[in-house]
């Protein structure tokens, strides 16, 4: 039991306490106290208007829950939905808070941000606390307020706010308000904002109503997921949270809705993720075709087109959700971090680097459509050519890879393998797309050049493991790509380099660190990386582990928040969550470990001769794709 839910001496909340809300244009993120101290406006990338979480009690919360003494019974998203319920026990009774933002706001004279927050009870009475402090920006500005009957007007210029109260209450802006919540009498409020527009006030009833109306979109939504998939309801939870974090205006995915949570308690790595990282979003690509939802690969694609279109063919290594190179990358002064981890960083400097590997993930998206029977576009095949005679040109040069160290370039072993990726790729898709034969043959004599190369430079026989770099001794996570890709048939080399990745990148239990901590030139350690446990979730299952990947699975889905929710990192020593929250990369990275069990047990049961966890561990004839997407699991 807590002295007082809302009590501000226990602040900061853990990032795993908190839940995510929203309408895939922003997000907003809620303690389980009631508070919601994360919420940018009008769209991801925005101003935060509500920034607690790393500005500090200046940044401005809206809280809803209990006024005194009470704990937390329960908390769930209704099913198939992202509604958010939390429910706590109180002297009088339970009261419940729940609450969501509208998604479907087209076709109607509606604003684009519509969040909706109610308190009921069941029991006696319960009393309860409202507490609005709206906060702008940087510079954490009041607003000029003005009130309308119940209507609650906050503006910032062309900026504003509007609150709608469903009962005659004054609440004070930068202060607290408590009321009584009776079981016959819920408390609804509603939020709405305007960004250089009109500003629409909603009816609180009527914005309910909304909210239920969505509530059935989303189910219907999640209606076409296989309903065969291992641990189907994970999965159902990461891909909304997956559609929940993809700006629909344009398609971007962002990495995460908020920026500088730290991947250090107290220390300097807090990076900007509000952006839309072309890797990232190609990983979930292969997510939601291996579940067949493909609007979102092509919205993806779409998007891709736009945000590159300048540049061809150079690929950005992160854009802005419309497709902009990000600001460049700044300090917030006097910004106090989560639990006084400093910098607070807006923008991102990686934008800058040259990764190499992105070219791999990219292309294995568009073959991924293309092998499920989609054409690909003109423009689209255009650029996909361009991509792929560029890694032609240059596979052979130093990069940043994937991990963005900022450090000097080196070979890395795991970009050479998404080199070899991205020009097998291309081949495939030119086998059904017009395509000159002399540049084929090009990307095949290139493709062949990678694999040679890194076979003999990025293994080391002492080791009997792929490693990080050329000449290196240590070893990288994401090299555990290498049992789905079909670039080295030796079984032992393959399997040993899964086995030395496991052993020497443990970070105890399910965790793996995704690089020997301590070596990325950066002050302090960093914890476990949350997608590589999920991508030695797929290594085991295509070298012949099923049993093996099948309890390590389970074993990470114990480490998700009870709302299912993952961040990017956890701290082996105390299981607290760390880096960015929620963590787009984790949740596709999940679908995909999902997807590949789900593969590994029909290929076991269509080969009775084999016992349980005994399947074949040949590399496939046909690769699949590194997301776990095999060719069969994408056909129609």
């Amino acid at each position: 039991m807590t002295p007082d839910a809302g009590s501000s001496d226990a602040w900061p909340e853990p990032i795993e306490s908190y839940g995510l809300v929203g309408d895939t244009r922003t997000a907003a993120l809620v303690s389980s106290t009631g508070a919601l101290d994360w919420m940018c406006i009008p769209r991801f990338d925005g101003q935060p208007v509500f920034g607690r979480l790393v500005g500090g009690r200046e940044a401005g919360t809206f809280r809803m829950g209990p006024a005194g003494e009470a704990t937390v019974v329960e908390r769930c998203y209704r099913d198939r939905t992202a509604s958010l319920i939390t429910t706590w026990q109180t002297p009088t009774g339970r009261l419940t808070l729940t609450e969501g933002m509208v998604a479907e706001v087209t076709g109607r004279l509606l604003p684009s941000t519509v969040l909706v927050r109610r308190l009921s009870c069941e029991g006696q009475e319960c009393r309860a606390v409202l507490e609005l402090d709206p906060r702008l920006g940087e510079r954490h500005r009041r607003p000029t307020v003005r009130r309308r009957g119940r209507t609650l007007v906050c503006d910032w210029g062309a900026m504003a706010v509007s609150i709608d109260v469903d009962r005659d209450v004054v609440i004070p802006v930068g202060g607290a308000l408590e009321v009584t919540v009776a079981p016959d009498r819920p408390l609804t409020v509603v939020l709405t904002v305007a960004d250089r527009e009109p500003l629409v006030h909603l009816d609180p009833d009527a914005a309910w109503a909304l909210l239920a109306e969505d509530e059935v979109r989303w189910q219907a939504w999640t209606e076409g997921v296989d309903i065969d998939l291992p641990w189907r309801d994970a999965v159902v939870r990461s891909l909304l949270t997956l559609r929940l974090m993809t700006y629909s205006p344009s398609g971007a995915p962002v990495a995460a809705p908020t920026t500088s949570l730290p991947e250090h308690l107290g220390g300097i790595r807090n990076w900007d993720y509000r952006f839309a990282w072309p890797r990232d979003a190609s990983i979930g690509v292969g997510a939601f075709l291996g579940v067949g939802r493909p609007d979102e690969a092509y919205r993806f694609l779409r998007w891709l087109l736009h945000a590159c279109r300048l540049e061809r063919p150079n690929l950005p290594v992160l854009r802005t959700v419309h497709g902009r190179r990000p600001p460049p990358e700044r300090t917030l002064e006097d910004w106090p971090g989560y639990a006084a981890s400093t910098p607070v960083r807006v923008g991102n400097d990686a934008a800058n680097q040259h990764q190499l590997d992105g070219y791999g993930w990219v292309l294995d998206a568009a073959w991924l459509l293309a092998d499920s029977g989609h054409h690909l576009g003109t423009e689209t095949w255009r650029a996909m050519r361009g991509y792929a005679d560029l890694v032609a040109r240059r596979w052979s040069e130093p990069d940043a890879g994937i991990w963005e160290v900022r450090d000097k370039p080196v070979r890395h072993v795991h970009s050479a393998l998404m080199a070899w990726l991205a020009l097998d790729r291309a081949v495939r898709i030119s086998a059904t797309h017009r395509t000159r034969a002399s540049r084929r043959l090009r990307w095949e004599q290139a493709r062949d050049a990678v694999a040679a190369d890194v076979r003999s430079h990025g293994f080391d026989v002492g080791l009997g493991s792929y490693t990080s770099s050329y000449g290196s001794t240590d070893l990288d996570a994401a090299v555990l790509v290498l049992p789905l890709l079909g670039l080295d048939d030796d079984p032992d080399r393959v399997r040993g380099t899964v086995d030395a990745i496991r052993d020497r990148l443990s970070a105890g239990g399910p965790l793996l660190y995704r690089y020997p901590p301590g070596t990325d030139g950066l002050p302090g350690i960093e914890g476990a990386f949350l997608p590589c446990s999920f991508w030695l979730v797929q290594a085991l299952a295509r070298t012949g582990r099923l049993a093996e990947a099948e309890q390590l699975f389970a074993d990470l889905l114990a480490r998700a928040t009870p709302l299912g929710l993952y961040p990017e990192e956890i701290d082996p020593a105390t299981g607290r969550h760390q880096g960015n929250f929620p963590q787009a990369l984790t949740h596709a990275a999940l679908v995909q470990a999902a997807l590949a069990l789900r593969d590994a047990q029909r290929a076991e049961q269509a080969d009775g001769s084999r016992g349980p966890g005994d399947a074949d561990p040949r590399p496939a004839e046909r690769p699949g794709q590194p997301g776990a997407v095999t060719t069969d699991a994408v056909r129609p």
